[in-house]
């Protein structure tokens, strides 16, 4: 009797093809994300290239030969082209606004070139790494001044010395025969310092928990919006929506009943979560309402027509839910609301643009982190909008063959 249990689970289990998915290939699929975020593949294997611009206040050969070398690393990917030269202000601006990462700035300190790294300290990883980068140029850049320094002032020493004594001996035509001293083989060096100063998050109260709250928040809007959209496959099966397509209802004003019930919810719960995120842990909610407003119902009207669309798109609730969790869960992990987007390769964040999360995701960081106005949320609020209206048509059109049953 015991075989005949496991048989009759192993016939069940290869008849189940949402099953299947779930117990082979979603651990496979997420794997494979993973893999290619933080080891080989198309993550590369390597820490992402920083994006960075460099200004050149102390303007001598020294501080070019930094940027130079600086330009070499592996490291670092400049934005802007060596022979166009821009101010502190406008790097701080760029750096305010996402253009970039970071940027470096050579400037004297006490007589010595020394660099202040104008960071996003919401990128946890840049700013140790660009350090190490810039202190070891300013080290190279300086040692190879120092030995030079040394090896012309001992040449003039020695041939001075050499032409006091009567020393120089010459041929015939006078020929002088000085031989230069040899440079030391360690030079003693001294580390110029290298300064990291935080353009954003200085002065704010837990900035970054405000990204953690949107990364959680649009993964389970998702999720509870594919749930959602599941009542309407469950209408179908217990045959209720046969009843109330023979009344007065319209398909095409049930499924804007959904959506804007959905949407309502939706909005509800990341205004709840944001709201504990304020009381418990500090994030200025109340400071930033207006483009919180507006990316939240943006965000959840968008993610209802997502859910309504899969519902359509599915025959059964099983069918839903299998899709679902592979759908919502590879969303999260590749648009940011698993694995913060900084540690991923340029073109895995190129990938992770598919997805809602990522457009969500950088909305809320311009309203929350970089406090930009709300003007500089058109390109998030602009797709959030068009990929909403494009599920919800398409699941209008998927509900037809509901109509003709």
């Amino acid at each position: 009797m015991i075989w005949t249990v496991i048989e009759v689970s192993l016939r069940r289990l290869l008849h189940n093809k949402v099953e299947l998915l779930l117990t082979f290939v979603v651990p496979i699929a997420f794997f494979s994300i993973f893999a290619m975020i933080f080891g080989g593949g198309i993550g590369g294997g390597t820490t992402p290239k920083i994006k960075v611009v460099a200004v050149d206040e102390f303007a001598t050969p020294a501080s070019r030969d930094v940027i130079a070398s600086l330009r070499d690393s592996v490291g670092l990917r400049f934005m802007r082209d060596a022979d166009v030269a821009i101010d502190r202000p406008t790097a701080t601006e760029m750096v305010r606004r996402g253009s970039v990462t970071m940027a470096i700035v050579l400037r004297e300190r006490d007589g010595e070139l020394s660099a202040d790294l104008l960071a996003d300290s919401s990128d946890q990883i840049a700013s140790q790494v660009a350090t190490a980068l810039v202190a070891r140029s300013l080290m190279i850049v300086k040692a190879d001044q120092q030995a030079f320094s040394l090896d012309t002032a001992s040449l003039n020493a020695a041939i001075s010395n050499e032409v006091m004594s009567g020393e120089v001996m010459g041929g015939d035509n006078g020929q002088l025969e000085a031989e230069a001293p040899q440079v030391p083989a360690e030079l003693e060096t001294e580390v110029t310092p290298v300064q990291v100063i935080d353009v954003i998050g200085q002065g704010k109260v837990n900035p970054v928990i405000s990204m953690y709250a949107a990364g959680i928040a649009v993964m389970f809007l998702l999720f509870g919006a594919t749930g959602g959209g599941g009542s309407f496959l469950e209408e179908r099966e217990n045959q209720t929506l046969d009843r109330l397509l023979s009344t007065q209802l319209s398909m095409d004003q049930l499924l804007l009943g959904k959506w804007f019930y959905m949407t309502c919810i939706g909005t509800l719960q990341v205004t709840v979560m944001f709201v504990w995120a304020q009381v418990v842990f500090g994030v200025d909610l109340m400071g930033h309402v207006d483009g919180f407003v507006m990316m939240t119902l943006v965000t959840a009207s968008a993610a209802a027509a997502f859910g309504l669309f899969l519902a359509t798109l599915c025959k059964t609730r099983g069918q839903l839910n299998g899709l679902s969790v592979i759908l919502v869960l590879s969303m999260s992990a590749l648009g940011g609301s698993m694995v913060p987007r900084y540690v991923m390769s340029d073109r895995l964040r190129e990938y992770g643009l598919i997805t809602f999360n990522a457009w969500a995701l950088d909305g809320y960081d311009k309203v929350f982190w970089r406090e930009l106005p709300v003007a500089s949320l058109a390109p998030q609020l602009s797709v959030l909008l068009v990929s909403g209206v494009v599920m919800l048509v398409a699941a209008r059109l998927l509900a037809i063959r509901w109509e003709a049953d």
